[in-house]
């Protein structure tokens, strides 16, 4: 059994919802996160959870919509939060990539919906993009509310800032850029992390595998992360399967 601990399958570029989940369980697949990005996104993914058994989701704003972050937009966020198949408050971050954004406001927005995550006993779902000082300092700060754990989904890091955040708890969660022929770097940090801390994903439609670079992504193409993660770790495919499944039980209680 195969999991995606991260996609985005209620974006408008899957046309035919019912085929992406067809095409994913035939491919052994058998449950799948979306995460929200904003109150939209979040509602969605409840929506995709209530009609497909394969479908949980976490809720949550993306450091890229966090200008539509307030008590108001939040409030909504916080209803989601006790849905049965809501798994995690997520995605949540920093990211200073495309400008302009504002550090003020995504550094409170990140640190209140931590807050949140562990006052409803949930673990989070984390996005960090060009921000790496700034997100260690805030996650060590706040590492007492980080009760119920955390993954740094699709991680493109160092080695070193992987150890920091496997000491404050957090899983790693490995993506389609793991399968590219550029990710030296990441391929390093895939041999460090321990196999009980390794996550799957795909980060559909982004980031698709190789030898599907450039289309549009989709859960089905779990097993490409996951053979090449097994490979790293001089595991079966089967072995470095049934590791993620528990991992992700293991972080994810509501799975």
């Amino acid at each position: 059994m195969y999991i995606d601990t991260h996609c985005h399958i209620d974006d408008k570029r899957y046309t035919d919802i019912d085929s992406v989940i067809n095409e994913y369980l035939r491919e052994g697949i058998t449950k799948v996160i979306n995460v929200g990005c904003n109150v939209k996104s979040s509602i969605d993914g409840k929506n995709l959870a209530e009609k497909f058994d394969s479908v949980y989701f976490a809720a949550g704003f993306h450091p890229s919509d966090i200008n539509d972050f307030n008590d108001s937009s939040l409030n909504e966020i916080i209803k989601l939060l006790s849905h049965k198949k809501c798994v995690a408050v997520g995605e949540i971050g920093l990211d200073y990539h495309w400008e302009p954004y504002d550090k003020d406001l995504q550094q409170k927005g990140f640190i209140k919906q931590i807050e949140i995550a562990k006052e409803y006993k949930l673990p989070v779902s984390v996005h960090l993009r060009d921000a790496t000082e700034d997100a260690v300092k805030l996650l060590k700060d706040n590492k007492d509310k980080l009760t119920y754990g955390g993954v740094l989904h699709c991680y493109s890091g160092s080695v070193e800032t992987a150890k920091i955040l496997l000491d404050l708890g957090f899983y790693i969660g490995f993506g389609g850029t793991l399968t590219f022929k550029n990710a030296n770097k990441l391929l390093d940090v895939a041999r460090y992390v321990p196999i009980d801390k390794c996550l799957t994903e795909t980060d559909s439609p982004y980031l698709a595998p190789h030898p599907y670079r450039g289309e549009t992504n989709t859960p089905k193409h779990i097993p490409l992360v996951l053979y090449k993660l097994a490979e790293l770790k001089g595991v079966s495919m089967e072995e470095m399967a049934k590791a993620v499944y528990n991992n992700a039980h293991e972080l994810f209680k509501k799975l």
